[in-house]
Formats: C-alpha cells, structure tokens, sequence
C-alpha cells in the first residue's frame, strides 16, 4: 500500500537539517526498496529554501508507514513542526512526465 508522508520544517530548522542530512540520505538508501518517491519542498519559486519534505513509500500497513516515518533521522532530530502520513491510492501513473532533474528542469 502506498503511503505519503508529508513533512513540514521548524522555522529554525535549516541546522537540524544540515546535521541530520548525511544519516537521512542513508536511512533512505538503507529503505530503497520501499521508497517510491522522495524529495524535499521548496518555498514558491525558490529552487533552494526547503520548507519540508514529502516521501512516498510502499508498506504492508500503516503501522508500518509510522514506523518508517518515527525512525526517519531528520524527524528523530525535532526538525518537523509537523508530520501527517496518510494512505494514498495510486491513480494516474506517468514516469515520463517527471523531470530530468531533481530540481524539476
């Protein structure tokens, strides 16, 4: 089952990020298998202020979606203001429409 777990910084956040990010790029290299999707988000236009994160996972349960989210090291850190997760069902699927980049060019 799918699940989407939407992450939004601290407004103080930008240092916990930096400290946690080489320990979450592992985590989700370690979880590569399950990970669908992931990226962080980005304030309007700005292609550089991360404002949160979005992750898109594929786990047997919800209890396993939380799991997966309560271990992540960037929320471990206290760097979320909030964290919603919730099952998704997958409609539309187009990989050719995605971005060559991860910036979206």
């Amino acid at each position: 089952m799918l699940y989407i777990i939407y992450q939004e910084d601290r407004p103080d956040g930008a240092a916990i990020r930096a400290a946690a990010r080489e320990e979450h790029f592992a985590y989700l290299d370690r979880h590569k298998d399950i990970l669908v999707l992931g990226g962080a988000t980005l304030a309007g236009d700005d292609d550089t202020t991360r404002i949160g994160s979005v992750l898109i996972i594929n786990v047997p349960s919800f209890a396993d979606a939380e799991k997966f989210s309560e271990n992540e090291p960037f929320r471990k850190a206290g760097l979320f203001k909030s964290v919603k997760v919730t099952r998704m069902r997958r409609g539309q699927w187009n990989p050719a429409a995605a971005p060559s980049s991860a910036e979206g060019n």
